[in-house]
């Protein structure tokens, strides 16, 4: 299979799969592994077979299963043989794996963040040096960094190499749980969509005036702060509704974020319904215009913006209350 034999695949089938958010990201993964497959078997016939076993992830979005109908990429490699030989290898093939993405409709990630940067494409024991670092470096870029793994998924490969790396930070995290106060401070430069007197703070100029950033002041609240708690308490899921569901069956998270799962559907159920069409410009995808919106429509996104702030502030009371105790 070919890339632009996928691409035309793909493009025939969005309409099938865009009725709910799950839907439509269980049609990324499959568009992402046909582009895996076609990827590892272009680069067997000139390079030969891989020369280890390994594991290929991806992060962001869609390490969380949040994708929109357009996402960037973000993905790595983590490879077993800590040798020249599997680091030409699999350097080579995330090139091929972030080209043929880029073909098929995933744009190249503006920082970076693909298989075809050494940063994310290491053997295991290259892996474990880097993330001990950022762990211990904790520079503004090395926590930012450590976020981003801490949403990655395996796609093909082998599944214990995330569980291993991402082990290696809940016990760090235990040993250490000052390190959450540094996490949170990278996480809590919020843009504000509503303001003091409960009115929508819009875009003023450009082809988004009148419109909302979603991305940063709708789902960041949601998934930086449940991505925080769910490090604090060592939970594997990736999505943020499945970290609030692990979350809620802890007691003393129970009845706080009870009403959390509920608004991130609205969420991303709004995004969905209001940006089917757009399947041209990654950055519009991130807009939601509030004259499209019905009164009702508007009170809804505004609760579900100012409970985003209220999640902020609860998880900044639980870390603070975990340093000062």
């Amino acid at each position: 299979m070919t890339y632009s034999s996928i691409k035309k695949w793909r493009d025939s089938e969005w309409d099938n799969h865009d009725q709910s958010s799950q839907e439509l990201n269980e049609f990324h993964d499959e568009i992402m592994k046909k582009v895996f497959d076609a990827a590892l078997e272009k680069q067997s016939s000139t390079c030969g077979p891989p020369p280890c076993s390994y594991s290929w992830f991806v992060m962001g979005s869609a390490g969380r299963s949040e994708q929109a109908i357009i996402s960037d990429q973000d993905h790595g490699l983590i490879y077993e043989k800590d040798t020249e030989e599997a680091f030409q290898y699999f350097m080579k093939f995330g090139k091929e794996l972030a080209d043929g993405l880029n073909e098929v409709g995933y744009p190249y990630c503006d920082g970076n963040v693909m298989s075809s940067n050494s940063v994310w494409c290491k053997s295991k024991t290259k892996w474990n040096e880097q993330l001990s670092k950022w762990l211990r470096e904790e520079s503004f870029e090395s926590i930012r960094f450590l976020l981003i793994f801490y949403d990655a998924r395996m796609l093909r490969g082998e599944k214990e190499y995330i569980a291993e790396l991402k082990q290696t930070v809940h016990d760090y995290i235990r040993s250490n749980p000052s390190f959450l106060e540094r996490l949170l401070e990278n996480t809590q430069h919020v843009k504000k969509a509503v303001g003091f007197f409960h009115q929508f703070l819009t875009e003023t100029h450009g082809s988004h005036a009148g419109s909302i950033d979603l991305k940063q002041s709708g789902f960041f609240p949601y998934v930086n702060n449940v991505r925080l708690l769910a490090m604090k308490e060592s939970v594997d899921a990736t999505s943020t509704l499945s970290r609030i569901e692990e979350l809620t069956k802890l007691p003393k998270y129970q009845q706080e974020l009870s009403w959390c799962a509920a608004e991130f559907k609205k969420l991303l159920h709004y995004r969905l319904q209001y940006h089917k069409k757009m399947t041209e410009n990654y950055d519009d995808i991130h807009y939601l215009n509030i004259k499209e919106l019905s009164k009702e429509e508007r009170k809804d996104v505004k609760h579900i913006l100012l409970n985003g702030q209220k999640l902020q502030d609860y998880t900044q009371s639980v870390i603070k209350g975990t340093m000062h105790r």
